[in-house]
């Protein structure tokens, strides 16, 4: 059975909304690096770390991790 958005506690509601922030935010920043660095300036296609940072958490995180040439 799911539970419904109202069913839930205030503290789980707001670590929910927290999460999506942060994601959303990370999200953001990965894109906005993406866009301000030359192809020579990142490991791999600039459009292939674009579709990596839509995967949850991981893909900006990696993008941060492997993806910027230093």
């Amino acid at each position: 059975m799911k539970t419904q958005w109202k069913e839930l506690s205030q503290v789980r509601r707001c670590m929910i909304v927290a999460a999506g922030a942060l994601q959303l935010t990370l999200q953001a920043a990965a894109l906005r690096d993406i866009a301000r660095r030359s192809p020579a300036q990142v490991n791999g296609s600039k459009a292939g770390w674009v579709a990596a940072s839509f995967i949850n958490f991981a893909g900006p995180l990696a993008y941060f991790a492997k993806g910027r040439k230093k």
